[in-house]
């Protein structure tokens, strides 16, 4: 019944009525030597009927470019500039006067975004964040574009100090009284919204032992329940943003409105970025404008309308970093798609993802004997090995029955007995695919079948 319940929930919102979806924007990023020109690739977000764009600058040929197109525009002022912006409320009036009122209104600008990830700096920037969010707010106020230009900052979900469950989402302890309350308070008496960059990629590549790829990729599963409140998440980008919206709530933020400044999937990546390839990005990010334009909130919010980013419009040669940082974008330089997807409500009608489901087809693990085992590492610690056990017992499915008070491999009654029972539980049961062994480095395989006590351990399923 519950999968019933599914499938007819994808049903009802590929016919929903569009009128009230959420917007789909894109990052237009240009860390790259063979680009074409903006205005190249200005007509190509108009030809994609995308109505929203997000640079990280004020670059002259972009924002003339973008004179007169109709797309909405949201600039960055760069994390070096915070200092500046933060000291100097001259230069804050001197810069707004630069790079918004000389292009407004030809220049569709509705948001200026103070730093990007400004927590993760290495220049130490976050103590210039608030006066600088003010600073140019007031500049806005003295141009009189307060009213049309929005302020905020984005933020990395690095910024959470809990994640998991979307519930007891909460932001890191020292960020709350000096950057966060103030910063939310900004926000809400500015009417703006916090932005947030949401990459479900890093989660999956992380902890693909323990997190499904078609729950990353917005496919059909059984969802995962979230213990703190019941509801159940059927993707791991809502349960994401929930965690957000969790953290924001707790400090009794909850009417803020979050946009998802970027959010993206690699086409490419090296040998050990798991997940990343072609009809995976395409499968993401197709189902993510699906998605959003669909319209409805999340379990936290389920009225939110869902403003979203993607990230990148191209791919971009010269970032630095893994395969995967060159592999974003939507688009190749020579503009041709890296895949095939809509970005419209249009376009999504006939839109299927037709790449395959990531269950039935997991890579086993090679052995020479044929058969393996998952038991716990003593050495991973306490708290890794009953995070591991909570979960193999719990949305894992394994069966834990055995290692209940007074059944047969209760005994020995220790955390890593149990542990390893339950690790090898759910191993077994996913047929010892490559990855189920792992529970955030608390396991490992083993060729010999264990023994705890009187109690040996099943071999299959």
């Amino acid at each position: 019944m519950e999968v019933l319940n599914i499938s007819m929930l994808f049903l009802f919102l590929s016919v929903l009525s569009i009128a009230d979806g959420g917007s789909i924007g894109v990052n237009y990023g240009r860390i790259a030597n063979n680009l074409p020109s903006a205005a190249k690739a200005v007509e190509l977000l108009k030809s994609q009927g995308l109505e929203r764009v997000k640079i990280y600058d004020t670059d002259p040929a972009v924002l003339k470019a973008l004179s007169g197109s109709g797309i909405k525009v949201t600039i960055n002022l760069p994390n070096e500039l915070l200092s500046s912006a933060a000291r100097r409320p001259s230069f804050a009036y001197s810069w707004v006067l630069k790079n918004v009122a000389a292009y407004h209104p030809a220049t569709a600008i509705e948001a200026i975004a103070v730093g990007n990830e400004v927590f993760v700096d290495t220049h130490n920037t976050t103590r210039f964040l608030i006066p600088a969010l003010y600073n140019i707010h007031k500049a806005l106020v003295k141009y009189k574009l307060d009213g049309v230009v929005k302020v905020s900052s984005p933020i990395a979900l690095s910024a959470l100090q809990n994640s998991y469950p979307s519930s007891a989402g909460s932001f890191r302890s020292d960020l709350v009284e000096p950057v966060f309350k103030p910063m939310l308070e900004f926000l809400r008496q500015t009417g703006s919204s916090l932005m947030v960059n949401v990459y479900p990629f890093f989660a999956y590549e992380s902890n693909a032992d323990v997190i499904s790829l078609d729950y990353a990729l917005f496919r059909e599963n059984p969802g995962v329940v979230d213990a703190g409140n019941g509801m159940r998440y059927f993707s791991l980008f809502d349960a994401q943003i929930d965690a957000v919206f969790a953290a924001m709530s707790a400090l009794k933020y909850g009417d803020v409105p979050v946009i998802v400044s970027e959010t993206g999937w690699p086409s490419k990546g090296d040998p050990n970025e798991l997940g990343a390839s072609v009809e995976n990005a395409a499968a993401y990010n197709g189902n993510l404008v699906r998605r959003v334009l669909a319209g409805g909130g999340t379990p936290l919010r389920p009225h939110a309308v869902l403003t979203v980013y993607m990230f990148a419009l191209f791919n971009e040669n010269k970032k630095v970093g893994p395969t995967s940082e060159r592999n974003f974008g939507l688009f190749y330089p020579n503009e041709k798609k890296v895949y095939d997807i809509p970005f419209t409500a249009e376009g999504l009608k006939g839109y299927k993802d037709t790449t395959p489901p990531a269950t039935g087809g997991e890579q086993r693990v090679s052995t020479a004997g044929g058969q393996t085992w998952c038991v716990a590492k003593a050495e991973a610690g306490k708290d890794k090995l009953q995070a591991g056990l909570d979960y193999a017992c719990g949305e894992g499915g394994a069966d834990c029955h055995p290692i209940q008070p007074g059944s047969t491999c209760f005994d020995p009654n220790t955390l890593q007995a149990h542990a390893s029972f339950a690790f090898n539980s759910y191993y077994q049961k996913k047929g010892r695919a490559m990855g189920t062994c792992f529970f955030g480095g608390a396991a490992y395989v083993v060729t010999q079948q264990p023994k705890y006590g009187k109690c040996q351990f099943p071999s299959g399923y």
